[in-house]
């Protein structure tokens, strides 16, 4: 008999707030993180905005020793292991270095790019010819698998603990490896979630595929614009998002607080095949994605009574609006509430799917929803599929009881996840 799987902790390290509180109210106040960085002009970047986490040297010492800060050079590692650990005490667990070994819970952490400052910073020591000069974090901090290892540590879990990377679904991926996990009673509970660095040496290679918007360098909260007419593409982000997968019974059992159910969803390919490419995708396989997340769910389609979709800000949101209305089979009134987390964030890449998926789960248990803000110019191809109503300005309280949350990443790869309102 498989397991349901309840969500009872979350961790978030966003542009617009750090920790589920201050985020929150960033979402219901259609709080932009998003801001002009002078680094990104002084490099001629066409791109001069991005959205990156406050986070402060006070805030650091609350997680990390000083000797583990010291010639510590990865954002990527220092959000993911923040959101992590805020995630696991959210829960109503503590961190003590001296805890026993916990081989009932795990940890799936997906990065796209790990600590490439540091790279950076490693090579030019290299050069200089004194390889002692690197010191002995530099492995640990630039291995794709070091939020993992550094979290796993921190916290003593014994299950399986590993890093994934699925581009931009990388967080709705994690999410899904560690629900199968507890499902199908290999762990009690998963530590899931993504992380991402920012900086030149990440947006660069974005800044020179001419994707990101250079429209808005002196009005940064006017550049991410997901659904717009006025899209112009991506502003990029950075941070994390975590968050505790457990067994319904294990949450009952220590009468663990309970955000809401994970009832299934899919992960797919496009293969770069019928439209599909390394940066573009295949409409059949997201719907897909879309139609077997709802059947693995054990719903119905009309059941879906919002979507956090993916909605980059490029030319691909109305096709994935289409998509969605075909996957659906709905359309005009009947479709469902959207929204774009990223208008307020940026794309936060690897980190994008976890920090959305903490937006949604925020969402789902606070019953509101949250604003696509700069959508006010829809994009006349988007009308074809549904109702300008359906996309919120502002937030606004609602009733309801499931939402769906999808990413789709570069190479053509699919995640699709639905989560539901828990009733006691």
């Amino acid at each position: 008999m498989t397991k349901r799987v309840v969500i009872t902790g979350l961790g978030v390290v966003a542009p617009n707030g750090v920790g589920v509180e201050t985020f929150t109210q960033a979402l219901k106040n259609g709080t932009s993180g998003i801001s002009f960085h002078q680094e990104l002009k002084d490099l001629n970047f066409s791109c001069q905005i991005g959205g990156i986490p406050p986070v402060s040297d006070e805030l650091k010492s609350k997680y990390f020793t000083d000797l583990q800060l010291r010639g510590f050079n990865s954002s990527g590692i220092l959000y993911g292991c923040i959101a992590g650990i805020d995630a696991w005490k959210d829960a109503g667990f503590t961190v003590n270095s001296d805890s026993e070994l916990d081989y009932e819970t795990g940890l799936i952490f997906g990065t796209g790019t790990s600590g490439v400052e540091k790279f950076r910073e490693a090579i030019y020591k290299l050069d200089d010819g004194n390889v002692r000069r690197l010191g002995s974090t530099v492995v640990l901090q630039t291995m794709a698998s070091g939020v993992s290892a550094y979290l796993s540590g921190m916290l003593g879990l014994g299950n399986q603990v590993t890093t994934n990377s699925s581009a931009c679904s990388t967080g709705t991926e994690a999410l899904l490896l560690g629900y199968d996990r507890i499902q199908n009673g290999k762990a009690k509970r998963m530590l899931v979630g993504s992380c991402s660095d920012h900086g030149p040496y990440v947006w660069g290679g974005f800044d020179a595929m001419r994707v990101m918007t250079y429209k808005h360098n002196m009005e940064p909260e006017k550049g991410s614009r997901p659904m717009s007419a006025t899209a112009s593409g991506f502003v990029p982000g950075s941070g994390a998002g975590a968050l505790v997968l457990e067994s319904l019974e294990s949450a009952l059992e220590r009468g663990a607080k309970i955000y809401a159910e994970v009832l299934g969803g899919e992960v797919n390919s496009g293969g770069q095949r019928n439209g599909g490419t390394l940066t573009a995708p295949n409409a059949e396989a997201v719907q897909r994605c879309i139609s077997r997340a709802v059947e693995n769910a054990k719903i119905s389609n009309a059941e879906v009574d919002v979507i956090n979709g993916h909605l980059t800000a490029t030319t691909k949101d109305a096709l994935e609006i289409q998509n969605w209305s075909q996957a659906l089979n709905r359309r005009g009134e009947d479709f469902p509430y959207i929204n774009s987390t990223k208008s307020l964030v940026g794309h936060c890449l690897a980190a994008a799917g976890a920090i959305e998926c903490v937006a949604s789960i925020i969402q789902l248990k606070e019953q509101f929803i949250a604003p696509s803000v700069n959508c006010e110019d829809l994009h006349p191809e988007i009308e074809k599929w549904l109702q300008r109503d359906k996309i919120l300005q502002t937030s606004q309280q609602h009733d309801f009881n499931i939402i769906a949350k999808a990413s789709f990443g570069f190479g053509d790869v699919n995640a699709c996840v639905l989560f539901q309102r828990f009733m006691a």
